[in-house]
């Protein structure tokens, strides 16, 4: 998602398949639909929402409180959550070594690098950047031998890189976007690529929710141990209602209720319908920075958000 991290969006956001089940018949538009617009919609505004906590908390605390926050609330969910008919719970060695990975580079590294990118860079181009991630995605599944590549997901790619050069390169930068900001995005989706791909196998066990938890719980206590310090020198009394309140939408919608609505709609509709609602993620992300925080949204955004979208789509066809 990511939807964030966006993760941020996100935000496992762009696994394939999670469920081998059959899908259930729905009109063209279903209330998962309407659920699926608001989902997308948290995760584009989340981009806006952190950059104006960032005003107040350090970047890292305000990460260690927002993961710490999400990580509870998704073992809760996996206590809660009735064990897979025929299923089991249990985790392989191999699980177990993928689990180890993605915490490291989906959760600590993809959040690391996320937060800090976010805070030298503008919430514009922090969300497009990270919207080129199920090319990234495409082309590494292709390389390893997961999926063929056609001319279509060749011209997407282009136009996506295009679009993110305009962006970066050549836009109109905005409030305060810095090229050392936009190179740690950069790194950050290739990190949050590397987590998609290595986790569909784990997918294909277990239920996204407990992937999603267990490596996002491994992540944070790998996070805690690295920025410990931070803790103590973060001024948590002086926090306003408004950045706890940011927090809390930070942490529980964008991550913990808008990836159960993903995963849901993937069950319900299929993930071909539901990814085509991760292309209003940056739009959302655009519109949210403009109104909220003021960032300029130039003609060369503007045209570099239509060509990273339309190569998603294409690489989606």
């Amino acid at each position: 998602m990511n939807g964030g991290g966006s993760q941020g969006p996100p935000q496992l956001l762009f696994a394939q398949k999670v469920s081998s089940s059959p899908l259930v018949a729905v009109p063209r538009l279903s209330r998962m639909d309407g659920w699926l617009l608001l989902a997308t919609f948290v995760w584009g505004s989340n981009y806006g929402v952190v950059k104006f906590v960032l005003r107040e908390l350090p970047p890292h605390g305000f990460n260690l409180l927002r993961l710490a926050l999400a990580s509870l609330v998704f073992l809760v969910m996996i206590w809660l959550h009735p064990r897979p008919r025929g299923g089991s719970r249990s985790f392989s060695l191999q699980d177990v070594g993928l689990l180890v990975l993605l915490a490291v580079v989906g959760q600590f590294l993809y959040q690391t690098l996320f937060i800090e990118g976010l805070a030298r860079t503008s919430a514009a181009n922090a969300s497009l950047i990270l919207a080129t991630t199920p090319v990234a995605v495409t082309l590494t599944s292709a390389a390893l031998g997961h999926e063929r590549v056609g001319w279509l997901h060749w011209l997407g790619t282009a136009l996506s890189v295009a679009g993110v050069w305009l962006v970066v390169g050549h836009g109109d930068g905005g409030a305060g976007a810095s090229l050392a900001g936009d190179l740690l995005m950069i790194a950050a989706t290739l990190c949050w690529t590397v987590y998609t791909v290595a986790a569909r196998p784990l997918l294909a066990r277990h239920p996204p929710v407990v992937v999603t938890g267990y490596s996002m719980a491994m992540g944070t206590v790998l996070y805690l141990v690295h920025r410990s310090t931070v803790l103590v020198a973060t001024p948590w009394h002086e926090i306003g209602d408004m950045t706890w309140i940011a927090v809390i939408f930070s942490s529980v919608l964008a991550l913990n209720f808008s990836y159960t609505v993903w995963y849901t709609a993937v069950q319900r509709l299929g993930a071909p319908r539901t990814s085509i609602y991760a292309n209003m993620v940056p739009i959302a992300a655009l519109v949210v920075a403009g109104l909220w925080l003021g960032e300029p949204i130039g003609w060369l955004k503007l045209t570099g958000a239509g060509l990273v979208i339309g190569g998603v789509a294409f690489t989606r066809a």
